[in-house]
Formats: structure tokens, sequence, C-alpha cells
């Protein structure tokens, strides 16, 4: 059956099944640059315990700098997953909180870190496996 033809998976030059819109896709792909970020789930899952300072943030994730953790808040911050209150002190004090989104997504990715957890030595010894065939 032809791609274009009637009662097709996928549509017409398109490797995407016919139930799939290609909004659905980006939608999955910003979720996934999200959740694959390098340190977006940890400072989520260090905010998720209520406010925390940016220092304590600092300390909580080990091999963080602290650009990167500032550029890294920005973005959570603009995606809607934190919440960033400035006290009016002197000097004035930040803290960071998780959104109700933000603890959603943490929730959705439990099953994916189970997942990657009770599968690791597989995909550990099918890299080996892979690599001891010479095709590296």
């Amino acid at each position: 059956m032809s791609a274009g033809s009637a009662g097709s998976a996928r549509s017409a030059g398109s490797r995407l099944p016919a139930d799939v819109e290609p909004g659905v896709c980006a939608a999955f792909r910003d979720a996934l640059d999200l959740v694959g970020s390098k340190w977006g789930i940890a400072i989520i899952v260090a905010a998720g315990g209520g406010p925390i300072r940016f220092a304590e943030l600092h300390r909580a994730i080990p091999g963080i700098s602290r650009r990167m953790l500032t550029l890294t808040l920005r973005t959570l911050e603009r995606d809607g997953l934190l919440v960033r209150t400035v006290h009016p002190t002197v000097p004035p004090q930040v803290e960071y909180a998780a959104t109700p989104l933000a603890e959603e997504l943490f929730r959705s990715t439990r099953a994916l870190s189970e997942w990657a957890e009770n599968n690791h030595e597989r995909i550990a010894a099918a890299r080996a496996a892979y690599d001891g065939r010479g095709f590296a």
C-alpha cells in the first residue's frame, strides 16, 4: 500500500503515523528538552520541597556552575516551571519554588526514571556487544 493510498497508516510524504499531528511532535520535543536538560530536573526536584534560595540550590546540585544555574533557572521560570520571588530585604533575598506544572512534569518522569533504572544493565550489555563487533 503506498503512503498516499486510502487507509494508509502514514500521511503522504511523512514517516509519522496518520494519527500523529506535527504539532504534537513539536510539543513532545519541547517536553523532552525539559526532561533531557542536564540540570533541569535536578533543579525542579530541589525546588519541589518548597522555596529554596540560590545558594542552597547551588549547594544541593553538585557540579553545576553558578552561571549554568542562573541560566537554567531563567529557562525554567520562562517555561512556567519555577516561580522566582524577590523579598524586599537588604540585600534582596531571592527564592525559587516549583510550580504545579513542574511537579506534574516530575511525576511524569518517574516512570522514565524507573524504566532507565530497570534497564540500565541491559542497555550497557547491548552497547558492549555492539562495541565488541567493531561498529563503534
